[in-house]
């Protein structure tokens, strides 16, 4: 997820009062297997497992902060388990690690200070990579995703001409914080009117906002927005082109002797195969990246 603060939430619809919600919780149309099962047949690499530092060796429990509502990125299936490509993804990586994954889940908040504070081993939410990130934690980064806009099936919408327009976004993420209130102060700049903001706590409830007819437009993440639109069975389409491409990062502590582990444990993923396969699963594979690499933000 992109850059994300604790802000005030100014304006709130609850899903309460929404009608025809949209079921988030299961894979998209064009993924065919299953939330929960694996895609990949993925091996312990004894020789990364043996690189492993010690706390984390001999615990064998490799300790995962997540905040599971970021559909099809990571969300709760039907049973209230983790699911999502990146929940698949974190399995993998634990596979070749020789280590039990146990993701624990709260508020992406949370999940930095718990990285920082040793509590968690490393944090998988969708964090975009920032260079005012970097300053907290290390970055193994593992994709590429950019912002896409939805509009209702039929309706133009132009993200950049939105002016008094109503935008639904999720509550604290880098569209809630950055994107469309930057876009907004242009208009307003310019004479024109302010775009009004629906926050939303989770992202179904920001695209059921959109699916009934209460905002105009959504912002999120591509593979968050393509993947919406997928369960909303032709009710919605893309409102232009991705923008603002950014890198995905799985965040670990400043200098730890797991960074270097991590990120063989995922080149191995993407180099036989396996990574890809786990993105295709679930339709977002356009975001996939050839080499993992460390702080991309901070290489500019």
């Amino acid at each position: 997820m992109r850059t994300r603060y604790l802000f005030p939430v100014l304006t709130i619809a609850t899903a309460l009062s929404l009608s025809g919600c949209v079921n988030n919780s299961e894979p998209a149309a064009t993924g065919g297997a299953n939330a929960s099962s694996d895609v990949v047949d993925v091996k312990k690499n004894d020789a990364i497992a043996a690189a492993l530092p010690e706390k984390i060796k001999n615990a064998g429990v490799l300790n995962v902060g997540m905040a599971n509502n970021y559909p099809p990125n990571e969300f709760k299936d039907d049973n209230g388990a983790p699911a999502g490509w990146s929940v698949d993804l974190t399995n993998a990586l634990g596979k070749v690690m020789g280590l039990k994954v146990n993701f624990d889940i709260g508020t992406f908040d949370n999940i930095l200070p718990a990285v920082r504070a040793g509590k968690d081993d490393m944090g998988m939410s969708s964090f975009t990579d920032t260079v005012e990130r970097e300053k907290q934690v290390d970055f193994v980064n593992y994709y590429s995703a950019g912002i896409q806009w939805a509009a209702p099936k039929g309706k133009t919408v132009d993200p950049k001409n939105a002016c008094g327009l109503k935008v639904a976004v999720q509550a604290t993420t880098y569209e809630d914080t950055h994107e469309v209130p930057a876009k907004s102060k242009a208009c307003t700049d310019a004479g024109k009117p302010a775009i009004t903001i629906f926050r939303y706590d989770a992202q179904d409830q920001a695209t059921n906002a959109l699916v009934v007819g209460q905002v105009d437009a959504m912002s999120a993440d591509s593979p968050v927005t393509l993947y919406a639109i997928s369960k909303t069975k032709d009710k919605l389409q893309t409102a232009g082109d991705a923008f603002e491409v950014a890198p995905y990062g799985i965040p670990v502590a400043k200098g730890s002797a797991f960074t270097p582990v991590l990120q063989k444990a995922l080149q191995s993923l993407i180099d036989d195969g396996s990574y890809t396969k786990i993105l295709a699963k679930w339709g977002v594979e356009a975001g996939g990246i050839k080499t993992a690499e460390l702080n991309v933000a901070a290489k500019g």
